[in-house]
């Protein structure tokens, strides 16, 4: 194939579609916010996102524009739409992952399972939510938030009393705290004509607000959760219209519900596993849906699958030394590296191991984790 994928971002995401593009004949550039990114061996500009002539200089020779996060402005987006160029994701999918509040409304008019949720502009209206609700609530940034970033659990409206003043006449999303057992994740792939491919729902633990693990597939899951958890995915695919790959943020309930808790349009930390752990990867699957070519099995290749998060730890420490130790050690664990240096909290990489039992999968990963901690 002669293809061209041009990638707004150049994080770990586009540097993961790197591999399967090359395997796949396809030619991927990306667009990197600055030198020494994480995609930086297929970064063929550098530049700011929200430059609409940037951009647009980016994409004049590819086949389609797809990203590795979801802040291009919808002003960039519509503009190359204008111009003929194929943007996957497109924009109106986007904006339900660009705006949490545009989100819950569209989830609601679908008829999505949701927890109860309000966008408040005053204090008062965000205590009256808080009483309502057993004296306890969510509050989160409509836009940008990620990783636990713009998201605090709260007691009394004065906890976000500096929101209420940093956003000044803007409306702020607060939610009903859910009493969940655990949380989940939905992958599905959709390419614009409109096949649709869902990988197996799996289990995301999630740690200072970052996922830490994911267990795939989701241990001890009902016939009924797999089911309605699929169905989840496909119609709010079908319903946004999205492109590529999608993810959905579950909770399950301590009441056996299922309550979508965020969207992402894009390969997903939830679907790391799929690399060494399904047969078709999400990240091959997404280049896939956004040049709409026929999408790959979604099937898992083994029982189970743990994937493990790589946490830089102080600035400074040899990473690359933490890295060759997990291997020596842990021969089985697949190590996945990101190019990035040391630093408390960042992601540095993702450990993936494939076994006969979860069990057996999740003792070799956090063997293999432990060398980072």
């Amino acid at each position: 194939m002669t293809k061209r994928v041009g990638v707004i971002g150049g994080g770990q995401l586009a540097r993961m579609m790197i591999a399967p593009a090359s395997e796949l004949g396809i030619e991927i550039r990306v667009l990197a916010e600055q030198d020494g990114m994480s995609a930086a061996l297929a970064a063929t500009a550098t530049g700011d996102y929200r430059d609409l002539e940037m951009v647009r200089a980016f994409a004049l020779d590819v086949d389609v524009i797809t990203f590795d996060h979801e802040h291009v402005p919808q002003d960039v987006l519509r503009a190359l739409i204008a111009d003929g160029t194929a943007v996957h994701p497109g924009p109106d999918a986007l904006q339900y992952a660009q705006d949490k509040l545009v989100m819950r409304a569209k989830l609601a008019e679908i008829g999505a399972p949701q927890p109860d949720w309000a966008g408040v502009s005053t204090r008062e209206e965000l205590q009256a939510f808080i009483d309502e609700h057993g004296g306890r609530a969510v509050v989160k940034t409509p836009r940008g938030g990620y990783d636990g970033k713009g998201v605090r659990v709260i007691g009394s409206a004065d906890e976000a009393a500096d929101w209420f003043d940093a956003f000044a006449g803007e409306r702020i999303l607060v939610e009903e705290l859910v009493d969940f057992r655990r949380e989940l994740a939905q992958q599905v792939a959709r390419r614009p004509s409109g096949e649709m491919a869902p990988f197996p729902v799996v289990e995301t633990v999630q740690k200072d607000g970052v996922c830490s693990e994911v267990f795939a597939p989701a241990p001890h899951a009902s016939e009924r959760t797999i089911e309605i958890a699929a169905r989840i995915g496909t119609e709010i695919a079908e319903a946004l219209g999205v492109t590529g790959m999608f993810a959905v943020e579950l909770f399950e309930t301590t009441d056996e519900r299922l309550l979508v808790n965020e969207l992402a349009m894009r390969p997903h930390n939830s679907g790391h596993w799929t690399q060494d752990g399904a047969v078709t990867s999400q990240f091959e699957q997404h280049l896939r849906a956004v040049l709409d070519l026929p999408l790959g099995a979604a099937d898992p290749v083994a029982e189970a699958t743990c994937m493990i998060n790589i946490l830089g730890g102080p600035a400074g420490i040899d990473i690359d030394e933490r890295f060759g130790a997990a291997m020596r050690a842990q021969p089985a664990a697949k190590i996945h590296t990101y190019g990035k240096s040391a630093r408390p909290g960042r992601k540095v990489g993702h450990i993936n191991v494939v076994g006969d039992s979860i069990d057996d999968a999740v003792y070799v990963a956090r063997a293999a984790a432990a060398h980072f901690e």
